[in-house]
């Protein structure tokens, strides 16, 4: 008789309440977690994904973000994992050839293009390390709300388990483009960007040393980006409605013919790969700005504000974001929530605008240099405002200084019930699509 293998349930919560629950545990979600975690607070943050396990990205982290990890205490980390460290950063305009060296200092000594099955899994540990429960491969299925509306919580499904609700003074959505959270509470989109760019990369070996190198040629694009185990991040960038035109039959070749059109020493070093490496592909979101918050919910990283990767600045928006987020939720006032969105929302404007004036490609070499250096002038400010900004604290707001956590939004509202864990514990809950319990 053939023996049945034994499967083990996924985990499950440690409570039925906590101060915040966070859906996605990556850039956004983990720095998030970590950050109200060292205040004090009970959280909870879940990703559908394994814990270290990849996902898309060129890497890159510009200034705003190697402040905030160096702040944050994981910047060494990072090093210590065999991170390389940049010094330098290479603009080939055609021909041309820009280098601009990195003036280090005590917080900054150096940008970094961490893999992000390092990245996020460094930031999940300190997450935890600071209090915050993290669990891996469980899907957020639903949130659940009061009768006014209000959301309390969250409903984790996976299988061989009935479903389970687990409530919350306030749940952040830091689950990306496809933002569940986002959709749940009819998050408003307050902006969409007009253009859209498409980006194949791989990785090949690099020379220790190397800088990060953008190149530019007429309607083409291509970086190349120093990251972890002596690798580089080799991206062809090109507008989508090329990508559509030209990949379709085959990533590789495409993104080869693109990349001996921006320099051939580039396809030459991305030549290095071993042929059965494989490649990552995007084709293209425009950029967005959504609603940031609402009654018991919020929203972080991609699933609040997205930008195309050609500039390299998803990251950096992510934990200048979940920053101060974490100010607005241990003050807990609608005051504090509106101001973080009018802040987000001015960095996030300036980012979209500069950005999409670089990935529509409607530029000539004669000005995407000037292009860049506008750009540039909007990640200084970042790192200004950053540099004056204290750390989150819960003891630095007047009203956290009670036991009970005061979430953000119709704070009249009555807490949830105990035994809210319970899908049928109370018919006071919704379903935020609409389902009673």
């Amino acid at each position: 008789m053939p023996i049945t293998p034994i499967r083990s349930l996924p985990p499950t919560p440690k409570r039925a309440h906590y101060d915040a629950i966070i859906v996605g545990a990556r850039c956004a979600g983990a720095s998030t977690a970590l950050l109200l975690a060292r205040a004090g607070l009970k959280v909870l943050s879940i990703d559908r994904r394994p814990y270290g396990s990849d996902t898309l990205s060129t890497h890159a982290l510009m200034r705003p973000a190697v402040l905030q990890l160096s702040r944050w205490g994981v910047f060494e980390a990072l090093l210590e994992a065999g991170t390389p460290i940049v010094e330098a950063t290479t603009f080939h305009y055609g021909d041309e050839e820009i280098t601009i060296p990195l003036n280090a200092g005590p917080d900054l000594p150096g940008l970094i293009a961490p893999r992000r099955t390092v990245l996020d899994r460094m930031l999940v540990d300190a997450a935890r390390k600071a209090g915050a429960e993290v669990l891996h491969d469980i899907p957020v299925g639903d949130l659940f709300a009061d009768t006014r509306g209000r959301v309390r919580g969250v409903e984790i499904r996976g299988a061989g388990r009935a479903a389970l609700r687990v409530s919350a003074d306030i749940v952040v959505g830091a689950d990306g483009i496809g933002s569940l959270v986002a959709k749940c509470c009819d998050a408003q989109l307050l902006r969409s960007g007009a253009v859209s760019a498409a980006h194949v990369y791989g990785y090949a070996p690099v020379d220790p040393g190397a800088g990060y190198h953008w190149y530019f040629r007429d309607g083409i694009a291509g970086s190349l980006i120093p990251t972890n185990d002596g690798l580089a991040c080799i991206v062809a960038s090109v507008p989508t409605k090329l990508f559509d035109q030209r990949f379709r039959l085959g990533h590789a070749r495409a993104r080869t013919e693109v990349l001996e059109a921006l320099s051939p020493a580039l396809a030459e070093q991305a030549s290095r790969a071993p042929k059965d490496a494989r490649l990552q592909a995007f084709r293209g979101v425009p950029g967005y700005i959504r609603q940031a918050y609402g009654p018991g919910w919020a929203l972080v990283g991609d699933a609040g504000f997205f930008r195309d990767p050609i500039t390299s600045h998803g990251i950096s928006d992510a934990v200048r974001d979940a920053a101060s987020l974490a100010h607005a939720v241990l003050d807990g006032s609608e005051a504090a929530f509106a101001a973080w969105q009018q802040e987000r929302d001015l960095f996030a404007n300036q980012v979209l605008d500069t950005t999409d004036a670089i990935a529509g490609f409607d530029w000539t070499l004669a000005d995407i240099g000037e292009r860049h250096r506008r750009f540039s002038a909007v990640m200084k400010a970042e790192v200004q405002t950053l540099a004056g900004q204290p750390m989150p604290d819960r003891h630095a707001s007047p009203t956290m200084g009670r036991p009970t956590f005061r979430a953000p939004a119709n704070q009249d509202e009555p807490q949830a019930p105990a035994g809210v864990s319970n899908p049928g514990a109370s018919n006071h809950y919704r379903n935020r699509m609409g389902a009673r319990p």
